[in-house]
């Protein structure tokens, strides 16, 4: 039932994206961060979007994140930070929007509570895809 859900899903959230590009064929997971991502970190995920200097903590530069983890991409780690549902009290407050909650209220309108869950977490996972392919 999941796999059903799954590949419907994101059938759905291909042809959502659709109209997106039509110079050039994006991915999901690139439509998704123009989407959610880039006004803060940019296009190119560097950190230079353009509500970059109006926060109070300037967004992390995307193209870093394997650099800084000893050239390891740490994909779980940047999946559960988008995500945001499941962060521990005790690391203190978030800098960014909990996209995990917000993809899921929409997503749950149309594929209902636990269809909605499965696309949140493939548009995640997508998110978290492409943003390893701007590593430098």
């Amino acid at each position: 039932m999941h796999r059903v859900l799954l590949a419907v899903a994101t059938a759905v959230f291909a042809q959502a994206q659709g109209g997106i590009a039509p110079a050039q064929e994006m991915t999901y997971g690139q439509a998704e961060f123009i989407n959610s991502c880039a006004v803060c970190h940019g296009t190119t995920g560097k950190g230079d979007g353009p509500l970059a200097d109006e926060l109070v903590r300037r967004p992390a530069d995307l193209t870093r994140l394997a650099e800084k983890n000893g050239g390891e991409f740490p994909y779980f780690r940047v999946f559960a930070t988008i995500d945001g549902r499941f962060v521990v009290p005790g690391h203190g407050e978030r800098d960014m929007p909990v996209w995990g909650r917000q993809f899921l209220e929409e997503d749950a309108v149309t594929f209902g509570p636990s269809g909605g869950e499965i696309v949140t977490e493939e548009r995640i996972h997508q998110l978290a895809g492409y943003i390893e392919s701007l590593q430098k």
